[in-house]
């Protein structure tokens, strides 16, 4: 039962949720930008795979997406769900709702597998706490310079810290010996909590 369950919630798992979560979280900023259909696309799939692309250019190792088909097959299939539940037809406060969730979770997600990408490479802490921010915001920031907006990490939403925060979680429980399914899974529900509630809220760090 216990290796069934590694299994279904393992670390690849979390990256394809992650992958997904971004690919919607590209494609409606496409909808709102109102470009057309290979616009959407382009911008789905940087912000679901650029952060990976620079982490992994970071360490010296061909990009996972070069590598595996499974990156590629999930943002197709994730933009094909969200054509079919027509995510295109209008930018309203319900797709506003629906991408500050694709959007946080995508960044939890990459954020802790960014970090184990640089806990198994045997990374120290600066380095694992770099590779998983690289990883949860790079896509974005790409993504958003690319549609002319002020990326996220730069003025809004407790964002980028929050990537750092699950990180430095993650190497402080590969540490301490809380490696594992459970932990990683747990995290990413914390994590997730953290960056909704401080969207809510509307946290944020001084300002200078």
């Amino acid at each position: 039962m216990s290796m069934l369950i590694d299994l279904l919630f393992d670390m690849d798992w979390l990256f394809l949720v992650g992958t997904a979560a971004f690919s919607i979280s590209g494609y409606l900023v496409g909808v709102k930008k109102r470009f057309d259909l290979l616009g959407v696309l382009i911008v789905a799939i940087l912000t679901a795979i650029g952060g990976g692309v620079i982490r992994d250019v970071l360490i010296d190792r061909v990009p996972v997406v070069f590598r595996d088909a499974s990156p590629v097959s999930t943002i197709i299939a994730t933009l094909g769900v969200a054509w079919l539940l027509s995510l295109h037809k209008d930018w309203n406060a319900a797709m506003h709702r629906v991408f500050v969730l694709a959007d946080s979770i995508g960044l939890i997600a990459f954020s802790l597998a960014g970090a184990q990408v640089g806990i198994d490479f045997g990374l120290n802490l600066f380095g694992v706490l770099c590779v998983g921010f690289i990883t949860a915001v790079g896509g974005g920031v790409l993504r958003d310079v690319l549609v002319n907006d002020v990326p996220f990490i730069l003025d809004r939403d407790f964002y980028g810290t929050v990537a750092i925060l699950m990180a430095g979680l993650l190497y402080a429980a590969h540490a301490l010996g809380y490696s594992g399914t459970a932990t990683l899974w747990t995290l990413f529900a914390v994590g997730l909590v953290i960056r909704l509630l401080a969207h809510a809220r509307d946290f944020r760090l001084p300002t200078v």
